[in-house]
């Protein structure tokens, strides 16, 4: 399996190539060359080896998936890193992301039982041990860079720690995550870890990241690699889930046995989650809607509902009560609409690059074909105000004891307006709610439950650099701690 840029380059690389690359040099996001086809014999060999969630399930399913797209790692050790991260130890249940029923026609799919308590560490974990796998066989080291929104950052870090080989540069918005979510990043005194606080929001500190990995020199003078979901790595490890989640809700013993296909709501900022379903979709996984669910950042619900792609500037990016949501440029998105526009990279490239640059947005929804081609793709979307999501906690736990954070809760409430009769909807859960605490609150008037690992980590030791939103400042940080380690 090769893979491409979005924006056209020539060049083809493997898998391994690209693990550590990041970005493509022409500043594209990349992609397999093709997507890999699943049929429904190989559906029903998977269900047997998910094996409705038991023990072990998950990481032989996650290998049947990976080995799809990864040739240049034997099968025996990739086998065996499946193995080493999805792991009960870890993940505190032999099913990993157990598909639970909330009500009629909506389930909710956990995904943040691992170390951070968010889904974000689902994907790292995997990445984690990949980065040394490879490291170790290069006799190499890899500084990561990457931008957080609260979560992020502290399924890369905890991921990393202890690494060998391996630094953490992660930048996040001052002043812009929950209590919790910076603690569980800036109190880590591990000696590869580093925090920097941005004066400004999300998109600012991908931005700079963008700048970082666009800069060929600097990036191959320090060997700059990335965590975010613009590596392909990452978002590969997310469409495992998809293809979980499907083998659970319609397993004729445990699930709703009613439908040979599915719909996912997915909560959404920077698309990464959600273009992991795309690929799931693509390779042929039964999936009738993906559902992107956005805050009052709708960059996204604007697109699918006008065609239009119009970013926002940073004083425009609202802060909400679902902050892993507060992105005005969702950078996985390239991914999708290179797909949407029939894999032309010159297209994609100018878009993107100049159009962007120029405009601050362009418009698809004037191509007559636009509608067909999108609704031909499975998306819907909706959007959630802090009202929506209020009302939502308080009434999923009122009705069904069931706590669910903000994001989540983002998620059920537009999953609702899309369901369809005999067609299970799956929700992706997002984080557990004590990462947002003081919206749990104001919803129900109590504390949510709080991991006893987690205890007092507010009033722990901090460590973190604030910093301008400049990318030299940070290349600055970077070439110093390189140079001192």
């Amino acid at each position: 399996m090769l893979y491409l840029s979005t924006r056209g380059d020539p060049g083809r690389k493997h898998f391994c190539e690209i693990l550590l690359e990041g970005l493509a040099p022409d500043g594209g996001l990349y992609l397999p060359e093709h997507y890999p086809r699943v049929d429904a014999a190989t559906l029903a060999r998977w269900r047997g080896v998910f094996n409705g969630g038991a023990p072990g399930g998950y990481a032989a399913l996650a290998f049947e998936v990976l080995s799809l797209y990864i040739d240049d790692i034997p099968a025996a050790d990739l086998r065996a890193l499946c193995e080493k991260t999805y792991t009960e130890a870890v993940y505190g249940t032999p099913q990993i992301v157990p598909l639970k029923p909330l009500e009629d026609g909506v389930w909710l799919e956990a995904l943040s039982n691992g170390p951070t308590l968010a889904f974000k560490d689902m994907a790292m974990q995997l990445l984690g041990n990949l980065f040394e796998y490879e490291l170790a066989r290069r006799g190499e080291q890899l500084n990561i860079l990457g931008a957080t929104s609260g979560d992020t950052g502290s399924a890369a870090e905890y991921a990393m720690r202890g690494k060998k080989g391996v630094r953490v540069f992660m930048l996040s918005p001052h002043g812009r995550m929950s209590p919790f979510q910076q603690a569980q990043m800036f109190s880590l005194m591990d000696e590869n870890i580093h925090n920097i606080a941005i004066e400004g929001v999300f998109d600012d500190c991908q931005d700079i990241v963008k700048n970082v990995s666009n800069d060929l020199a600097f990036k191959r003078q320090h060997k700059i690699g990335t965590v975010n979901s613009i590596n392909w790595a990452r978002l590969l490890a997310q469409v495992v889930y998809y293809f979980a989640g499907y083998l659970q809700a319609t397993d004729p013993t445990t699930g709703s046995g009613r439908s040979d296909r599915v719909s996912f709501t997915v909560p959404s900022g920077n698309f990464g989650n959600v273009c992991a379903g795309h690929v799931a979709r693509q390779m042929g996984l039964p999936i009738e809607q993906l559902v992107v669910a956005t805050n009052e950042n709708d960059v996204l619900d604007e697109f699918f509902r006008t065609g239009v792609y119009r970013v926002r500037a940073s004083a425009d990016t609202h802060e909400t009560s679902s902050p892993s949501m507060d992105i005005s440029k969702a950078s996985n998105f390239e991914r999708f609409v290179f797909d949407l526009l029939g894999r032309d990279g010159v297209r994609v490239k100018a878009l993107f690059g100049e159009t962007l640059s120029r405009d601050g947005r362009f418009d698809l929804g004037a191509d007559p074909a636009f509608p067909e081609a999108a609704s031909r793709h499975g998306f819907r979307s909706g959007k959630s105000t802090h009202a929506n999501r209020i009302e939502t906690i308080r009434d999923v736990f009122q009705r069904h004891g069931v706590m669910i954070d903000t994001h989540t809760a983002d998620g059920v409430k537009v999953a609702r307006e899309f369901l369809q009769d005999g067609t299970p909807m799956i929700v992706l859960e997002t984080a557990l709610p004590i990462k947002f605490a003081e919206t749990i609150v104001e919803a129900l008037g109590r504390q949510p439950h709080r991991p006893p690992q987690f205890e007092g980590i507010e009033d722990l030791p901090k460590r973190v650099r604030l910093m301008p939103a400049s990318t030299a400042a940070v290349q600055a940080f970077i070439a110093e701690h390189c140079a001192s380690a």
